[in-house]
């Protein structure tokens, strides 16, 4: 067995890593600063229901997740279910999702109403995204639905999540999430998702049993201060104070991060792990005593809500009750996110109460408010080209996160699949 190889995070991209290598007989050791796995997909007591921190939920689509969750004997734990959109426009609260909720939208002209059907259709179809990759998001939409249909349905979705980079985000990033929702239908009219019982959490406690019984080691509350390296060589990482000796690194963290533990790369590589660009995500949940809408997804474009959807997920999920989650995306530097808790909660309180005036506080049971400093990578035009391979020139070290899988956006099942095939290439090596 080799135990000389350290996996950094354990959020489901290094759980993947590990859970490859102990098929293939190696025993890795897995680092984690935080006191649990799971990274965004972590879980939490939420008024005695355990959840997700940050919302989540699957799709057909999903096979690198479905492939383990049948290795891990798991298939039956996940449940599908028809679900409705909404979307908050003009202090109304409309259907959305489906071509007779388009036809019938307030707020369009027919003209609009036609490009954008037909742009979300073709976008569903298209398979091959290298051809978008001259194109920033903005302006490929708006070259197929208008600038009508891009003002109402998408200029705010992009600037209550991106700022000041919303117009400068790359076509095919924008393209995949269209094509993943969209092709998770089971007609024109109908979309399916799935959820999992007991949350990600059952997911990836399994994956931890798993690899946990086949030899490898987790150590949480490990956070990594150096990745040591000398004469272009991996020798081993510092965590709480305590030098480790390993030859192979592999790290799953967010790469601005890796850039001030790694200081031993080559300055070239340090600078593109420096200057990618995050987005920070503060997500308020909570739960009612009853519904909000009959959406699990809601769309908002409302000049008085400074977010760009909320999701009720117990409309997805049963076994939760009543749970909506409100997430709030700005970059890291927005002074926003130095908001208190309490300003959050407020907010959230009032857009409830606003969206459904049976809603009173009274009818909010609990609020919890959670932060994370990297939630969303930003992904520009001809984004690969600001990465280096995963493979750094330094022997024994792998680098990659979620902007490792561009065009695909961040998910479970995405980074389940490139964490599989990291490792492969660790142990090719």
């Amino acid at each position: 067995m080799n135990k000389n190889i350290a996996i950094i995070g354990a959020g489901p991209m290094g759980l993947a890593v590990a859970y490859q290598l102990v098929k293939e007989g190696y025993t890795p050791t897995i680092f984690e600063a935080d006191d649990r796995i799971g990274g965004m997909a972590a879980m939490f007591d939420f008024a005695g229901i355990n959840i997700e921190r940050y919302y989540h939920f699957h799709c057909t689509s999903d096979d690198d997740f479905f492939t383990v969750l049948h290795e891990l004997d798991l298939e039956d734990k996940l449940h599908w279910k028809s679900t409705k959109m909404g979307y908050w426009y003009q202090n109304k609260l409309q259907e959305w999702g489906n071509p007779f909720a388009l036809l019938k939208f307030r707020g369009l002209s027919f003209i609009a109403k036609f490009r954008y059907g037909l742009h979300a259709f073709l976008a569903t179809k298209r398979n091959n995204w290298k051809p978008l990759e001259k194109y920033d998001a903005v302006t490929w939409i708006k070259a197929w639905v208008g600038e009508e249909a891009y003002n109402v349905l998408w200029h705010k979705l992009f600037v209550q999540k991106f700022y000041q980079y919303s117009d400068n985000l790359s076509a095919p990033w924008i393209w995949s999430r269209i094509r993943r929702i969209g092709r998770s239908r089971y007609n024109l009219f109908h979309e399916k998702l799935g959820y999992l019982h007991g949350g990600s959490g059952t997911y990836m406690e399994a994956m931890k049993k798993y690899i946990e019984k086949h030899g490898a080691e987790f150590k949480l509350h490990h956070e990594i201060s150096e990745i040591m390296i000398e004469n272009d060589k991996i020798t081993g990482v510092i965590a709480n104070g305590i030098t480790y000796t390993f030859e192979k690194v592999v790290s799953t963290i967010p790469l601005p991060i890796v850039a001030t533990i790694a200081l031993g790369l080559p300055d070239d590589i340090l600078e593109m792990f420096r200057s990618q660009k995050n987005i920070a995500g503060v997500c308020v949940i909570a739960k009612l005593d009853q519904p909000l809408t009959e959406n699990f997804w809601l769309n908002t474009n409302d000049e008085t809500m400074d977010i760009p959807g909320i999701i009720e997920y117990g409309n997805l999920n049963p076994d939760v009750g009543h749970i909506v989650y409100v997430p709030y995306y700005m970059p890291q530097d927005n002074p926003m996110y130095q908001d208190t808790d309490n300003i959050f909660e407020e907010k959230v309180k009032r857009y409830f109460k606003t969206i459904n005036p049976n809603i009173q506080d009274e009818n909010i049971l609990d609020i919890k408010v959670h932060r994370y400093h990297y939630a969303q990578p930003i992904c520009q035009p001809n984004f690969l080209e600001t990465l280096p391979d995963a493979q750094l020139p330094i022997k024994g070290l792998w680098v990659a996160d979620t902007s490792y899988y561009y065009p695909e956006d961040r998910g479970i099942s995405e980074s389940i699949g490139y964490g599989r095939n990291l490792a492969k290439k660790v142990i090719r090596d």
